[in-house]
C-alpha cells in the first residue's frame, strides 16, 4: 500500500484571497483527472511534463506538494488512475485520485456478495 498525501491545488497565498483560483484550479484539475485516467506511458509522459498543464505553476507554484501524486502514480505501473473525492476548498477544486484501487461499486448487485 502505497498513500501519497497532497493536494491537487496548493497555492496557498491564492487560498487566504477566495474566489479567485475557482476557474484555474478547476482547468488544472481537469487535465490531472484525464492525466491519471490515461495509459502507463501517456501518464508518465503528461505527468513528467506537468508544468505545461493548463494553469500548473498557479496551482502548483512548488511541486512538493504534486510529487506524491507522481509516487502513487508510477508505483501503479499499468493500473489507471481514477478521481475518488473533489471538493471546492477555500474557493480552489481539490481532487484525491486512486490507483489500482478496487472498481467503484455500480449498483445493487454489487452489494450482495
Amino acid at each position: 500500500l502505497i498513500v501519497g498525501s497532497g493536494m491537487s491545488f496548493h497555492n496557498m497565498q491564492a487560498m487566504m484571497n477566495p474566489g479567485s483560483s475557482l476557474e484555474q484550479s478547476c482547468a488544472f484539475d481537469m487535465w490531472l483527472e484525464h492525466a491519471c485516467a490515461a495509459s502507463s506511458t501517456t501518464r508518465s509522459a503528461q505527468l513528467a511534463a506537468w508544468t505545461e498543464a493548463p494553469s500548473a505553476r498557479f496551482c502548483h507554484p512548488r511541486e512538493e506538494h504534486l510529487l506524491p501524486l507522481m509516487v502513487a502514480a508510477g508505483a501503479a505501473e499499468n493500473e489507471t488512475g481514477r478521481k475518488v473525492f473533489e471538493d471546492v476548498v477555500m474557493g480552489a477544486k481539490v481532487s484525491a485520485f486512486e490507483f489500482g484501487g478496487p472498481a467503484p461499486l455500480t449498483g445493487e448487485a454489487d452489494l450482495v456478495a
